[in-house]
């Protein structure tokens, strides 16, 4: 469980290279959705494969970052509430970070199991709680709005992290060497 929260010089550096992909990702590569103020954001595929690599730490800061970058950009600051919600989305991705084997060269069936249930469950939590009851306690916005716009994020950035962030994920591990593969001659 140590190593799960551990910080290094890597890992500092992902974090950097994470948030400014993720910024760049989630201004200009998304879909605008028929709720307003939601769009299918691609940058949460990117930020589940980098959580999955680097840890809980990482996913939470690439997507606070990120996300708090885009929007002080766009639109002069940020909405807290969401910005809040993607690090804590970020955060619970990275919960797969010891749970699948993508480091040594594997990414199976059990392993796409592992990172899609947990990646569903952080964009769960973010999106269905925490960016609605943040929107209503912070910004007083009307419930019924924010939780359908909750709902439709939670859809659509479980789709963009199952999708582009599995197929991230598969593309890395065929990169790596796998545990035994390598023999004395």
């Amino acid at each position: 469980m140590k190593d799960l929260f551990k910080i290094t010089t890597r890992t500092i550096v992902a974090i950097g290279i994470g948030a400014a992909l993720f910024t760049l990702l989630f201004m200009y590569v998304k879909i605008p959705s028929p709720v307003p103020e939601t769009s299918f954001q691609t940058a949460y595929g990117l930020s589940a494969f980098m959580a999955t690599l680097f840890g809980p730490i990482a996913g939470a800061l690439i997507s606070f970052i990120g996300h708090a970058l885009s929007d002080a950009v766009q639109y002069g600051s940020p909405w807290w509430s969401w910005v809040i919600a993607s690090g804590v989305s970020g955060f619970i991705f990275g919960f797969a970070f010891k749970r699948t084997k993508v480091e040594e060269g594997e990414f199976s069936g059990k392993d796409i199991l592992t990172f899609n249930l947990i990646q569903v469950i952080g964009n769960a939590i973010a999106w269905v709680v925490i960016a609605p009851l943040l929107d209503i306690l912070i910004y007083a916005e009307p419930a019924s709005l924010v939780f359908t716009q909750g709902i439709t994020a939670a859809v659509m950035n479980a789709v963009s992290a199952g999708v582009i962030g599995t197929l991230l994920l598969v593309a890395y591990s065929a990169t790596r060497t796998q545990k035994g593969s390598l023999k004395k001659a």
